[in-house]
């Protein structure tokens, strides 16, 4: 009798145990769209540090240049291509050459006014930026609208001077090509700035 007490004791504390505290564990789930419930969890962030490569310095520091440049450059390159549009719309029809000059001189003061001091302070790298994004917004680069606004003889006199100082009036911009990089940060800039997106206006 006592024997047989003590098994059934003995049988239920075996079954308790069996069942702990932590025999069950809740856990996040997904249900796949077939109806099937699998475990999740998210697993803490792990941090890996390592040493850059001369390659990656290189190509870090070169494009935060560019990114810095083109945060400097932009919003100038935005006014000015609106200016310039403009006048170019205003152009189209009118053949006259007296005509022409009066529309590109009523714009050309604006444009010395907003333009002259800001570009000025500009180092050449954010000069040859600023040339690129003028070609993104207007379509034509910075020389063949100096010959549009003031002739051919300034139009070779300012590409000359261009030059001498590593750079080209005549550069344009290639957004899927050797400018994608610049494109890229652009969007980032258009995003910043609450500007609506240009679409490329070159060919």
């Amino acid at each position: 009798m006592a024997l047989g007490l003590l098994l059934c004791v003995f049988s239920n504390k075996a079954n308790a145990q069996q069942h702990g505290v932590y025999d069950t564990l809740k856990v996040y789930a997904y249900v796949t769209p077939q109806g099937d419930t699998i475990p999740s969890a998210v697993l803490p962030t792990v941090e890996v540090y390592a040493r850059l490569s001369r390659k990656w310095k290189d190509y870090w520091a070169n494009w935060t240049r560019l990114r810095n440049a083109v945060y400097v450059t932009y919003p100038y390159a935005k006014r000015a291509g609106y200016i310039m549009n403009d006048i170019n719309s205003k152009l189209v029809n009118v053949s006259d050459k007296k005509k022409r000059k009066e529309i590109i001189k009523s714009r050309e003061k604006e444009l010395k006014k907003e333009f002259t001091d800001k570009i000025t302070n500009l180092s050449v790298y954010q000069g040859k930026v600023l040339m690129k994004l003028i070609y993104r917004e207007t379509g034509n680069n910075c020389y063949e609208i100096i010959d549009e606004y003031k002739g051919f003889i300034s139009a070779a006199f300012w590409q000359t001077v261009a030059v001498l100082f590593g750079s080209s009036l005549k550069q344009g911009y290639e957004p899927t090509g050797k400018d994608l990089e610049m494109e890229k940060i652009v969007r980032d800039v258009e995003k910043m700035y609450g500007y609506p997106p240009t679409p490329y206006r070159g060919s």
